[in-house]
């Protein structure tokens, strides 16, 4: 099956980089931009357009202004024109610098957006990716919940009325934050980075069976609640099961494969009695120290002189989480 395209309104790429429009075809929010990628066209103002991708937004700064400037006239004309006849979705001069004429004349002749910004153009292209880079991920929605627990990022897992939402608002009450309640939306924003937040529709709200719909942003204040956050770790809450053999020792290094991410997953069984807010605080600071080097169970075998009898489980990909 083919992924999903997504796109971003130029509008939203205008109000979030503070772009000074000088001209535009249409009104900006109907114009697309499908690629999170974006250009200095060098090569392309020399001739050379053989790969170039019209997708992308270009930005045009210092250097190609006095590469255009050193041009033939009748040369300059014709560069520019190939260029803005590939149609991108907009042209950014940066550094304030005064738009010449004849890049005006080729954006109105071919109906290309021209945007100029102050930022410089390191900075601007940093910001663009940046921004891009998370409006158009791959992504997912996944039932669960998303908390911030000491800084990392906790996705609850496990079948309806396992308990995840009570979970959630005991570990708010606790000085945690909520993400997302039901639906967690899960971005991959870079090749080792995941991102959850919640849908605005349904954002700062829990359903407590029995309660009903708790705004958790005004009953517990702002500090409460954080609308994206990365996602350190999984937990799956399952029914305990009488024999099952669960992990006691923290050895195995368990991952969960999300959006072609392995991130490190514990299942954290759910029985009356047990302060699962209180686990969950243990995991998140014991996955957090195990991505500082630290390993407990490790050092209770080196301490009982097993150590050498077990093969440890390669955590240094979980260096990044």
């Amino acid at each position: 099956m083919a992924s999903k395209t997504y796109t971003v309104p130029l509008s939203a790429i205008i109000k979030e980089t503070s772009l000074e429009v000088v001209y535009t075809p249409c009104p900006p929010e109907e114009r697309m931009v499908i690629s999170a990628d974006v250009n200095r066209p060098g090569l392309a103002l020399s001739g050379y357009l053989d790969y170039f991708d019209s997708d992308r937004i270009q930005i045009m700064g210092k250097n190609e202004y006095g590469f255009m400037e050193n041009l033939p006239h009748d040369l300059r004309d014709s560069h520019l024109n190939d260029l803005v006849g590939t149609n991108p979705p907009a042209i950014i001069v940066t550094r304030d610098l005064p738009i010449m004429p004849e890049l005006l004349e080729c954006c109105h002749e071919h109906g290309v957006p021209l945007l100029r910004s102050k930022e410089s153009t390191s900075s601007l292209m940093a910001a663009l990716i940046g921004y891009l880079s998370v409006q158009l991920a791959p992504r997912i929605t996944r039932h669960g919940v998303l908390v911030e627990v000491y800084g990392e990022g906790v996705l609850l897992l496990g079948d309806s009325g396992i308990g995840k939402s009570e979970t959630a608002i005991e570990l708010i009450k606790r000085g945690h934050r909520l993400i997302a309640d039901d639906a967690v939306e899960i971005r991959r924003v870079s090749a080792k980075t995941l991102v959850g937040s919640s849908p605005d529709n349904i954002r700062h709200f829990i359903e407590l069976r029995g309660i009903g719909i708790v705004n958790v942003r005004r009953m517990y204040g702002i500090g409460s609640v954080k609308n994206t956050e990365k996602i350190n770790m999984v937990i799956q809450l399952e029914p305990w099961e009488q024999g099952k053999n669960y992990d006691r020792m923290g050895l195995d290094g368990e991952t969960v494969n999300i959006l072609g991410i392995e991130v490190p997953s514990i299942t954290i069984p759910v029985s009356p009695g047990r302060n699962l807010a209180v686990i969950i605080e243990s995991a998140a600071m014991n996955n957090r120290q195990k991505k500082m080097g630290y390993n407990a169970a490790q050092e209770l075998l080196h301490k009982l002189g097993m150590a050498d009898d077990i093969d440890m489980p390669d955590t240094s990909q979980w260096d990044h989480y």
